[in-house]
């Protein structure tokens, strides 16, 4: 299965009462709310409780961040891939979570919850009623009211031991530690003051940096800084939390409160681009962005880590109540969805290419706001909305996330008038078009098709109509028809359609793939050979991987079938090297077979039994037992048949559950590099 994990990013202290009610709670129940206040520290004993569990249990355990995520509907979306499910199958994504999960045990943890407790509600429903193992540890401000929950309210610090301990350890991360006795007694005071609650204490400690202990405990701790509107929607309870955090507040400068205003708008994790593209403006200059950056994550009141940053849940909604007293949200609305469609056009421009790499990385980074951006657009400019998923919609069906690409992409196609833009019309039926291709519904992926080839061909998108001839000869292929894969490419992989560089363009690119494909899936071994060595050269030449990968896959099925087996090894081997850039959990799947198959004729049938069921682990999760190309299945079964008449069926299943107890990054390293099996 997999193991995913919030990460501890300071030290835990106390609480050891906590973890115990806790702990117990998971023994006698399957669906374990932490409740309590903002700040309170629900998502650190989370975190804690999910940590201690691994080494002592045989369960698996994945960490579903709930924060960023905004849009209801793709709540099994992302709890999908928190699993590490990358679905290829029209199902929906509670019934595809379900199934992936079955009856293995599994711990999912639900953070953050308090915003989607409808959703919530009923994925835990179906997950308890579907899946007998799972068991779901939720934190939320409120219960999630589902038959059989057990509720642990989560408290400030019961000891003031623990108070002044975590406090005492956050002044020293601010570089004043407490030193003396005096110190200890002012901290005590101020931890009462404060109610005991973690973040704000946190928030104070982080004052630190700017001021003495004994300036702190004097600072008007009684002020509360909140906008008139929103004063009224605390309960009494957030009082220490309210009055800390509109301290951090009055403590800002009036630029360093703009910007946690501006800033509050973001999702999720952010970087120095997008925070300067979205927030800057007015009397936030570009370079002044920078500088109140820094200013913010001295004060804690932004956490930074390894070049991005962050703001928690709390201190987020206090900046977002500012922004609406100063009116700023669809302004600041527009500017992201602009800033995010022009990264993502600059990613699909560089696609084929030394950039790609990067792109992958930073697409995965921005996944949030691209959400976002693209719910803006859906309400506000559907033809940016079709622009902007069908620029990403190679990242997306790579990392996971072909469900919600072809959700914005039918959302967007039914908005958008044909012809309203010819360019954007013509990539918005390719993208849709491929996403229905690798979830199975292949009639509709041919109409879809069929529609692109029109549209390009009305306006002369020479690279829409390569995209157009890709997708119906990638059909054809699938459908094991790799003749009429070929008749449909060819006119794309002829003459000299090259760009300005001398490079083929990525669609260009990507029909002399299906024509390598097609070569080989019909017999004519030598011209595919030649062909896939000229395109893997031109992809090494670029720094490409996408479909270097495939060339690769291509060149190591030539090579078994031409009986040349330890370089068909060798292919396969570089082709999983190359994935490991972009990630693409079908093709991974698809090459891991092909490296099994390669491994059973050089006789190590210890390594082709675990790549088998690393494979068969790994077409799991995209949904299916195991697809492709028609002409591998056959080789397969072959191939597996004689592992068991060698191995026997006892020794061959041990080491196929071995491979399957391993992650997919993990299974696909000792592809890529060899070595010993993992998991032994």
């Amino acid at each position: 299965m997999v193991w995913m994990l919030w990460d501890e990013e300071t030290s835990f202290i106390g609480r050891s009462e906590e973890l115990g009610l806790i702990r117990a709670a998971m023994s006698r129940s399957r669906l374990v709310t932490l409740t309590g206040t903002g700040g309170v520290g629900k998502t650190r004993l989370a975190g804690r409780v999910a940590s201690l569990s691994r080494p002592q249990s045989e369960r698996d355990v994945a960490w579903a961040d709930l924060s960023p995520l905004l849009n209801p509907p793709l709540l099994a979306a992302t709890v999908a891939d928190a699993l590490g499910l990358s679905d290829h199958t029209p199902r929906l994504p509670t019934e595809a979570v379900c199934s992936w999960i079955g009856d293995h045990p599994v711990l999912l943890v639900l953070d953050s919850c308090e915003h989607l407790l409808a959703e919530c509600r009923a994925l835990a429903g179906d997950l308890l009623t579907a899946c007998p193992n799972v068991t779901i540890l939720a934190t939320s401000r409120e219960p999630l009211r589902v038959h059989g929950e057990t509720v642990v309210e989560i408290e400030p610090f019961a000891s003031a031991q623990d108070a002044v301990a975590l406090f005492a350890d956050r002044a020293a991360a601010a570089g004043s530690p407490l030193k003396s006795e005096s110190d200890h007694h002012l901290a005590a005071s101020l931890c009462e003051h404060l109610d005991r609650l973690p973040l704000a204490l946190e928030l104070a400690a982080a004052q630190l940096h700017g001021m003495s202990l004994p300036e702190l405990c004097a600072g008007p701790l009684s002020a509360i800084d909140l906008p008139p509107a929103a004063a009224h929607t605390y309960p009494p309870r957030h009082a220490a939390l309210r009055t800390t955090i509109g301290w951090s507040h009055e403590l800002c400068t009036p630029l360093e409160r703009l910007l946690w205003a501006r800033l509050s708008f973001l999702p999720g994790s952010f970087d120095g681009t997008t925070a300067w593209q979205v927030a800057s403006g007015g009397p936030l200059s570009p370079s002044r962005v920078a500088h109140t950056l820094a200013s913010l994550c001295a004060k804690s009141v932004v956490v930074q880590r390894t070049g991005t940053y962050r703001m928690l849940d709390s201190v987020r909604q206090y900046g977002r109540m500012w922004l609406h007293e100063l009116g700023g949200e669809q302004e600041l609305a527009r500017r992201h969805a602009e800033h995010v469609l022009a990264q993502t056009r600059q990613a699909h421009l560089e696609w084929f290419g030394p950039a790609q790499r990067g792109w992958y990385q930073r697409i995965e980074f921005l996944h949030a706001d691209i959400r976002l951006a693209a719910d803006h657009f859906l309400a506000t400019d559907p033809a940016a909305a079709l622009e902007l998923i069908g620029n990403v919609t190679l990242f997306w069906v790579c990392s996971g996330y072909l469900y919600e690409a072809r959700r914005y992409l039918e959302l967007a196609t039914e908005a958008v008038e044909e012809g309203q833009d010819d360019d954007v019309w013509v990539q918005g039926l390719w993208s849709l078009g491929l996403t229905l291709t690798l979830q199975g519904e292949h009639r509709a992926a041919q109409l879809v098709a069929a529609d692109c080839r029109d549209a390009a061909a009305a306006v002369f998108d020479r690279d829409g109509m390569a995209r157009a001839a890709y997708l119906s000869g990638l059909l054809h292929l699938l459908q094991g028809r790799p003749l009429a894969a070929a008749q449909v490419v060819e006119s794309m992989t002829s003459g000299t359609d090259v760009s300005g560089s001398g490079q083929p363009s990525g669609p260009t690119a990507m029909c002399r793939l299906v024509h390598v494909f097609a070569l080989t899936g019909s017999g004519r071994l030598p011209q595919a050979r030649h062909e896939a060595l000229e395109l893997r050269a031109v992809c090494r030449a670029s720094d490409e991987y996408w479909t270097l990968s495939y060339a690769e896959h291509q060149l190591a099925l030539i090579s078994f079938l031409e009986g040349r087996t330890q370089d068909a090894v060798g292919h396969a081997r570089a082709a999983l090297a190359a994935k490991r850039h972009i990630g693409d959990a079908f093709g991974i799947a698809m090459i891991m077979d092909l490296l099994a198959i390669s491994l059973t004729d050089t006789g190590d049938h210890r390594a082709a039994a675990y790549a088998f069921g690393a494979a068969a682990h790994l077409w799991e999760t995209v949904g299916h037992p195991q697809r492709g190309t028609p002409e591998l299945a056959s080789l397969r079964d072959d191939c597996e048949a004689r592992l068991v008449d060698a191995m026997g069926e006892r020794n061959y299943d041990a080491v196929c559950r071995q491979a399957a107890a391993c992650d997919r990054q993990t299974l696909v390293s000792w592809a890529a590099d060899g070595g010993p099996l993992p998991g032994a």
